[in-house]
């Protein structure tokens, strides 16, 4: 009851803080205070959260606003910037294409994956947009954005349960013609051009086109090719047409194409804190710029005398000599003697950044006045792509030149067919594809592409000695909205609003990449195996390679529909009071086919595709392939339907005690539906589908203007029970998504302060408290053990992931001794210290370990000193890592404390000119990236200062600014990503950007 007991005396202290004298309408001005103008007083902006034209000040939603001219004067340029601003809101990058974290009262895009919903809902021009780059799009020509927190189901469109940024478009202005311009040259060679002509083509019709252009040199620098890296070069243009042919109707339709060509780059920098063991790749204890232990990735290990010497039985002694490593020591590590640049914008990378998108947009929106109703239509068509490539380790990789195992190879293939079974060398073309030019190289690898033959089909890079390893994140996509919506005017105490929307979302080709030359010779090294083993059995097979000879995610389709159906009414008890019921029913349907590959299918069974071929359908055993192991028969893609529907609403009571100050208390139940995970080897044990969210939220607040306009003050508080909140972690190289409970609240406290018309100041302020509620047991992928010291952590060698081994009497001599009696028996050595775990590790085979103590030999019971005729082992092997229990951590991306605040003063002169300097402070408290809530994860707080200064002509007709951003250079980081196991575990940081300065000159008339 505490959450409620703090709600109720934020209420009274709300309404406590509205003072009694407030006058409904403004005092008139003392003759010697000519300043009680207008001019003087706080403009109102109109804004649209509830479906129709309100003052900002009396809507009792929480939302922010900004007008195009205060994006211009807070130099807010990007969702990035604009976050900045907003209390109890963070925005960071994220680690896939078109993937970015906005997180409102600590909800958050949690969930990962292609059949996700959005917990925050992006809409332009009340127009739900799914899939779009827009986060990564520039702002111009916006008559306002609105961003509103908590859930807003009910109105608008999809129910988004952290809330809604709604982007509006400046419209066609049909009382005159106009037109603008901007020209803005910065540091970084950035040039930024943006422009509008607003054209009326008589008194119903008008034509407006806005566009932009942004060229930039890169903000980090690689010292492999001394050049700068992660530029921009984009453009957007809008036309926007309005039809108004008379006083109540008015059709306006918007089209935009969006286009990126550069080396943006979704990775800035890579951080881990080097294992020397090789069994985690990075430390669990903390971050620091150094580079992953290679031994620790599946690359080095599937090409690794060790894994050969496991996998490969009786055809070891053929194989072992071509393996291009060890996982001991330094022999297998590729990346033994490479320096991580300690600067957060120095990288050292030889795969370089690409980057496309490109969007198409149409909207329309149409309203019509019948008088005391009103019908208004909305919808739109989008399409769009995107294609990214980064280096997927930030590092480069020690020469492959002379490699013993590549030595070999070439001399093995040299050898004549006679001297193999079935009288065919198996090693021959392996050797041509792979190292055309012997072992002195350049060497070739595959490049990422959708026919899962890469090198081996023709599809290559050969210009290269060391390993090239890049990832690729693709995806296309297309939308279809329509919604309706109907509202009343009457005379009377009631009025009421329904709707109706509909949204028909797909995406295809949504690929996630993963390239190595170290993959593509694992791909023929288990190729050749596979020929000599069947020849040695007297069978017939050409020479064959795995496929696909890459990691693929491949999610091949995606459909949504969904439908929601909506209603409000709103009584006046007087006019003064107001009660707001409403009501929401939405209905999601989601197919979703998807596979993932890397040589085998979901049953561990290679795809052998002979040399030559031009697709991986042309596997020799293709036929008997299959993704889905919850099916009988052979099914080429796991293909999976869920449905979910919800009945969700609100419930508003809102005083206006006078004109100018307006408290409010409601209760909103949000919901966002379940997806489908991804399909992975049953090994792993993920479920299939994710359930949906809800939240219960509870919010009072107050909204007020003091001291004759003067003086805006908005207060909130809220408290939020979330069930089933969706969560995501990695799974194999894959995001899977759980579900827990949690429970939220804080506070938020928005001002602007205009005390003379030079003088504008704007401050905020918010705090916030998340908590996960419920007991949920997971793994941490970071450290298996769990805290544990007798968890002996295991990376296992067949695929890179890790499990640990934990005593059931919590001995660390019995788990440590029992592993290394089982790896004694395989080749593999005992555990060893892992620094900054306060445990040990091993390289073995889980499923090996698992098998044993349930069944263990007669000597090795004796071995570990048990009472003969012990049955198994009393140890446990936890597949996934000892679970440890998230109850009572934080929500990650939820600072506890956000502040802001602006102040800009105007100086008049004559002639019309005038000078407005302005300066801003915007300071976000420190979180956790990650659920674990570990000091590892821990985002430590940061601040930003941006300054301005801007000179205006006669009738502010043109202009010149000079303008700083990031005044103090900051490289604070905002978010992580911790990768798989099987990918060493690193950390993905993302930053803000450097400081940026320049100069700008535009006009307008």
């Amino acid at each position: 009851m505490k959450k409620f007991e703090l709600l109720a005396a934020s209420a009274i202290a709300l309404i406590a803080a509205t003072p009694v004298a407030a006058q409904t309408t403004p005092p008139a001005p003392a003759a010697s205070a000519p300043q009680s103008t207008e001019d003087t007083q706080i403009g109102d902006i109109v804004i649209t959260a509830q479906r129709q034209s309100e003052s900002l000040q009396n809507v009792p939603i929480a939302v922010s606003a900004f007008s195009a001219e205060a994006l211009k004067e807070q130099q807010i340029n990007t969702t990035s910037d604009l976050q900045l601003t907003l209390p109890n809101i963070t925005f960071t990058k994220s680690n896939f294409t078109s993937s970015s974290s906005f997180n409102i009262r600590g909800i958050g895009d949690l969930c990962v994956g292609v059949t996700c919903d959005a917990a925050t809902g992006v809409h332009v021009n009340d127009v739900p947009v799914l899939g779009s780059p827009i986060f990564q799009n520039e702002y111009f020509d916006v008559e306002r954005v609105e961003v509103l927190r908590g859930p807003q189901g009910t109105l608008f469109g999809r129910n988004a349960t952290g809330g809604v940024i709604n982007f509006i478009t400046a419209k066609p202005d049909l009382s005159g013609f106009g037109a603008s311009g901007d020209v803005e040259y910065g540091n970084y060679n950035s040039i930024r051009v943006k422009g509008m002509i607003n054209v009326p083509l008589g008194d119903v019709l008008g034509v407006r086109v806005a566009g932009y252009y942004l060229k930039r040199d890169g903000y980090t620098k690689n010292l492999f090719t001394n050049s700068q890296i992660d530029g921009r070069d984009q453009f957007d243009i809008r036309g926007s047409i309005r039809f108004q042919p008379t006083a109540n109707t008015t059709i306006d339709i918007v089209g935009h194409w969006f286009k990126e060509s550069d080396d943006r780059s979704r990775v800035q920098k890579q951080l881990c804190h080097r294992d020397p063991t090789g069994v985690l790749g990075c430390l669990p204890d903390r971050l620091a710029t150094e580079q992953l232990n290679g031994d620790a990735t599946l690359a080095s290990v599937l090409t690794s005398r060790e894994f050969i010497n496991v996998a490969l039985g009786a055809l070891a002694p053929t194989f072992r000599p071509l393996a291009l490593g060890s996982v001991y020591g330094t022999d297998g590590d590729v990346y033994s003697g490479f320096t991580n640049p300690s600067d957060l914008r120095t990288v050292n990378i030889d795969s370089l950044p690409r980057f496309k998108t490109q969007e198409k947009q149409v909207l329309v929106n149409i309203s019509q006045d019948f008088g005391q109703l009103n019908l208004k239509i909305d919808g739109g068509y989008t399409e769009g792509n995107t294609d990214s490539t980064v280096d997927y380790n930030v590092g480069v990789e020690r020469t492959l030149v002379n490699n013993a195992g590549l030595v070999a190879l070439a001399a093995t293939a040299a050898a004549p067919g006679a001297a193999f079974p079935g009288g065919i060398n198996p090693f021959t073309q392996l050797a041509a594809t792979l190292i055309p030019n012997g072992a002195a190289g350049p060497f070739c690898q595959s490049q990422a592409e959708f026919t899962r033959t890469g090198v081996y089909g023709g599809h290559k890079v050969c210009d290269s000695r060391t390993s090239l390893d890049f990832d690729r994140s693709t995806a296309r996509g297309k939308q279809w909205f329509a919604e309706g919506i109907v509202s009343t005017k009457f005379d009377g105490p009631v009025n009421f609003l329904l709707g109706a929307g509909y949204l028909d979302y797909k995406v295809y080709d949504n690929e996630y990449f993963v390239n190595s030359f170290a993959l593509d010779y694992a791909a023929g090294l288990l190729g050749a195996a596979s020929a000599l083993g069947t020849r040695a059995a007297g069978g017939t097979i050409p020479n064959v390679y795995r496929a696909s000879p890459f990691y693929d995610n491949d999610s091949r389709y995606y459909h949504l529909k969904s439908y929601g159906l909506f209603g409000e009414v709103y009584g006046e008890f007087s006019n003064k009071v107001k009660l707001t019921l409403g009501l929401r029913y939405n209905h999601d349907s989601k197919f979703y086919s998807a596979r993932t590959i890397l040589f085998n299918d979901s049953n561990g069974n290679g795809i052998l595709v002979p040399y030559g071929s031009s697709d991986i359908t042309q596997a020799i055993n293709y036929s008997t392939v299959d993704f889905d192991t919850s099916l009988a028969g052979n099914q080429p893609y796991a293909n999976n339907s869920v449905s979910f529907g919800r009945l969700t609403g609100r419930a508003v009571l809102d005083w206006k005690i006078t004109d100018r100050n307006l408290v409010y208390a409601s209760y909103s139940r949000g919901y966002k539906s379940g997806g489908i995970n991804p399909p992975l080897s049953p090994v792993f044990a993920v479920p299939s589908t994710f359930g949906p969210e809800s939240v219960n939220a509870f919010e009072i607040g107050s909204k007020n203007t003091f001291l004759n306009g003067t003086l805006r003050l908005n207060l909130t508080g809220f408290y939020y029970q979330y069930k089933q909140l969706q969560l995501s972690r990695i799974v194999a190289r894959t995001s899977v998504n759980d579900n827990v409970d949690a429970d939220i609240y804080g506070a938020e406290a928005e001002a602007i302060i205009k005390p003379s018309s030079s003088v504008l100041a704007n401050l905020s302020f918010s705090y916030l408290h998340t908590k996960v509620v419920t007991d949920k047991l997971l793994g941490n992928t970071q450290d298996p053990s769990g805290g544990r010291a007798d968890a002996v952590i295991i990376k296992d060698i067949t695929n890179a992931s890790n499990c640990a081994v934990g005593a059931n009497n919590g001995s660390a001599a019995l788990s440590n001794g029992y592993v290394a009696a089982v790896n004694a028996g395989i080749g593999l050595a005992a555990p060893v210290a892992i620094p900054g775990t306060g445990t040990t590790g091993a390289f073995s085979v889980c499923s090996a370990l698992q098998a044993t103590a349930a069944a263990p030999p007669a000597a090795l019971v004796a071995a570990l000193g048990l009472p003969v005729g012990t049955t198994s082992i009393p140890v446990t092997v936890y597949m996934s890592g000892v679970p440890v229990n998230i109850r009572g951590n934080e929500l990650p991306q939820s600072p506890h404390y956000k502040f802001s605040a602006g102040i800009q003063w105007t100086g008049k002169f004559g002639d019309g000119w005038s000078v407005t300097p302005r300066i801003d402070l915007a300071y976000t408290g420190g979180y956790y990236g990650s659920i674990f809530n570990k000091t590892v994860n821990r985002i430590q707080g940061y601040e930003v200062m941006n300054a301005q200064i801007q000179v205006n002509g006669p009738n502010e007709r043109f202009y010149i600014r000079g303008f700083i951003q990031n005044l103090t250079n900051n490289n604070a980081i905002t978010g992580l990503y911790v990768t798989d196991q099987s990918s060493g575990l690193f950390t993905n940081a993302f930053t803000l950007e450097p400081r940026r300065y320049g100069v700008a000159a535009g006009f307008k008339f």
